[in-house]
């Protein structure tokens, strides 16, 4: 199938190019429409949180609101009045609050010198933009007058502050990495047109990702964070596999074949690798629909759908570019040598093979050690930068008024006030001393639902908030009711989480075992190198909790810490990590059990007993083969994922920084020493599996090896034939 693929890129090359040219073109045209249709994410609608939020948000008669803080004004300021007056009458304007109305008192600052005004918006606007607009033209009238200085803040205005920062994020990102990477691959290549190549498949993929984001836009939520973590997936994986691609290519030309025939070569070999790999990544990233939340069903599709795109830039694009300028491609003057730095590391390692396997697997366990002291928040304006005045509301409001902006515990009950009234004086009259700030009036809404909102003493989402959520739900309101506000939306996204991690692990698990099984025919090596990536992965959350949770390195990476991690971050991090790991397991095995069955039983022919057995010459060979091009591959995805480390949203800037780390340490501490250590240990029980098994793998196991065709070095010899014709078996 992929010599048939190969050969239909070689001979319809411009065909394969122009199909590309189109797709890029209507990707980066039309695609980019999909930061129009962006929604921020909420938990999964099977918790009781968001069960109760969407109950309230079909009865209350306001949808999103527009908060300011007027520094500088008295309460009392006439101004006031007429600002309050002004924006009742603008259409869309459902309810004012300031400091006159019946709950104005907590609208005063306790320093007296500052003011707050809520407007909250009417539900089902058509033209909510319109009105958004009128409402900050009033307000920013004040400031104009000279009556007060202006903040302006609320939901409505942080989601765009959001979706306009991420966009920025991510073409600061891109600026940074394209160019950065490009030069990298120069300098691996030695030429600007081989380092080219996977810039075009990853230029490409990214045009093809937007285009896959815009059309699951029309079926699912997608949430801002979706668009930079795929589409950065994406170029990274592009880059990744273009590279091996380019790499097998000036290889196969080192070994004497036209260019021809190593381009339908090279997707024979480093195609099936490559294959492997894109199902691997996508076994991982398909563990995201295990979960109930939205956000993580959405990046487990789109991710899914932009490694498919990055597979066929690879097996389809890259193969035509080779075909139309690989004899510009300067060739290596030789094959690949046996013998190099990255052989010379392994026979050190194969020296003392208990004392790296053992100090390289403590010290990742020890890395690993700051997650047992995790805490995990849902971020709100705390994400964006301090200059973003949606966070120096919020700011605000904490520091400088009553309640000290503390979001609160909402009890939505289908039932008369009165009885909700008697639960409510019950109830919270039994709470423990210090749980409970405030408690609000009882609302009464359409289609009699009830509101009661409860304040909880210290943070939105800190223990106290969480606590008074379980207390709430163990004595529930009578009726339908629902407990629902921050802490219970993120007590319910934890609990959501920790309920089917283990599913979305064991499905991950074992998809993995068996594609690594179908290409080496071993069950050790699966399982070795499943258990190699979790403790590596381990020590990545353990320095993403020591970074960012702790406050470390804030300096250096440009962020206040917040004493916690985005609760989506470590399953992202998990099915990306774990997809890029063994994604250079792959790289690496392939190249292994390619050595180590082309030598006989006894050893490679005419080795000395001094070179060891069959399995070390193999591993020896194989990262000997694939150190290198595992390691410029590793390099170009640390600075894709590195880029996000210049974000200026926080949890993008965790999910950056720990991908970058787990990539890094993967490509360098796993691969280079703990590989090679463990499977010299484990001597032939490497490619130990049961009879059953072995002949299930005769039959069905895939590998990169492909027999040497006629007039190649190891192939019969054959009458010459025209540059381009068909190679015959």
């Amino acid at each position: 199938m992929l010599g048939r693929l190969g050969r239909f890129c070689q001979d319809r090359r411009r065909l394969v190019l122009a199909a590309w040219v189109l797709l890029v073109a209507v990707g980066f045209g039309v695609g980019g429409q999909v930061f129009d249709r962006l929604e921020p994410a909420r938990g999964g609608s099977s918790s009781e949180s968001i069960r109760g939020l969407e109950l309230l948000e079909e009865v209350a008669p306001y949808a999103g609101q527009v908060v300011a803080v007027l520094d500088g004004i008295d309460a009392d300021d006439p101004s006031l009045a007429e600002v309050a007056a002004t924006l009742e009458g603008v259409g869309g304007v459902g309810r004012v609050r300031w400091p006159g109305s019946p709950e104005g008192a907590r609208l005063v600052a306790t320093d007296g010198e500052a003011v707050a005004v809520i407007v909250d918006l009417a539900r089902d606007l058509e033209n909510r933009d319109a009105a958004l607009a009128d409402v900050e033209s009033v307000l920013r009238q004040l400031e104009q007058d000279g009556a007060a200085d202006v903040i302006l803040g609320g939901d409505l205005l942080l989601f765009e502050e959001i979706n306009t920062q991420i966009d920025k994020d991510i073409a600061f990102a891109e600026l940074i990495a394209l160019p950065i990477t490009l030069v990298v691959m120069v300098v691996i290549f030695g030429g600007l047109l081989a380092a080219g190549l996977p810039i075009l498949a990853a230029v490409a993929s990214i045009a093809g990702a937007l285009l896959c984001l815009l059309g699951f836009s029309t079926v699912l939520d997608l949430d801002p964070n979706v668009v930079p973590v795929t589409t950065f997936m994406g170029l990274g994986l592009a880059i990744d596999y273009s590279l091996l691609m380019v790499s097998r290519f000036r290889e196969e030309r080192g070994r004497g074949l036209t260019v021809d025939r190593a381009v339908i070569r090279t997707v024979e070999t480093a195609g099936r690798t490559i294959l492997f790999s894109a199902l691997t990544v996508a076994t991982a990233l398909s563990g995201l629909f295990v979960f109930a939340e939205p956000i993580f069903r959405a990046i487990g599709a789109a991710g899914v759908a932009v490694v498919l795109i990055a597979l066929a830039a690879a097996l389809t694009l890259v193969p035509a570019l080779l075909a139309a300028l690989g004899h510009r491609i300067e060739a290596p003057s030789s094959p690949l040598p046996d013998e190099g730095a990255f052989a010379t590391l392994a026979t050190r390692v194969q020296r003392r093979p208990w004392l790296v396997a053992v100090s390289v697997s403590v010290g990742l366990v020890v890395l690993g050690a700051p997650v047992l002291g995790v805490t995990f928040a849902n971020g709100g304006s705390e994400l964006l930068p301090p200059e973003f005045e949606s966070r120096q509301v919020d700011e605000a409001l904490a520091e400088r008024f009553p309640g000290g902006g503390t979001d609160p515990v909402t009890v939505v009950s289908r039932s008369a006030a009165e009885e909700v009234q008697d639960w409510a004086d019950r109830a919270i009259a039994g709470l423990p001393e210090g749980m409970v700030a405030a408690v609000g009036p009882l609302v009464t809404l359409d289609d009699g639902v009830t509101v009661l909102s409860v304040v909880p003493d210290g943070t939105s989402q800190g223990d106290t908030a969480k606590a008074l959520v379980s207390q709430l739900r163990a004595d529930p309101a009578p009726g339908e009711s629902y407990v629902t506000g921050e802490a219970a939306i993120l007590v319910d996204f934890q609990q959501s989480i920790a309920s089917r991690a283990p599913w979305a692990f064991a499905l991950v698990a074992m998809a993995t075992l068996v594609l690594l099984f179908l290409m080496t025919g071993s069950i050790v090596v699966p399982v070795k190198a499943l258990v190699m990536n979790t403790v590596s992965l381990g020590a990545t959350f353990g320095a993403l909790v020591w970074i960012f949770a702790d406050g470390n390195l804030e300096g250096l990476l440009g962020f206040e810490a917040t004493g916690a991690i985005e609760t989506w971050v470590p399953v992202l991090v998990f099915a990306f990590a774990f997809g890029l790991s063994m994604d250079y397991e792959v790289f690496l095995l392939a190249r292994i059990k390619e050595a180590y069955d082309a030598q006989p039983e006894a050893g490679r022919a005419g080795a000395s007993a001094a070179a060891g057995s069959r399995n070390d010459i193999a591993v020896r060979l194989g990262l000997q083969r694939s150190g290198r091009i595992i390691t410029c591959a590793a390099l170009v995805v640390v600075i894709v994922f590195a880029a996000f480390a210049t974000s200026q949203m926080l949890g993008l800037k965790q999910m950056g920084v720990a991908l970058a780390l787990a990539v890094a340490v993967d490509a360098t501490i796993v691969r280079c020493l703990l590989v090679p250590a463990t499977m010299t240990l484990l001597g032939e029980a490497n490619w130990w599996a049961p009879a059953p098994l072995r002949r299930l793998h005769a039959r069905f196991g895939l590998s990169e090896t492909a027999p040497p065709e006629r007039g190649e070095p190891g192939g019969p010899a054959q009458p010459a034939e025209p540059v381009g014709a068909p190679a015959r078996r």
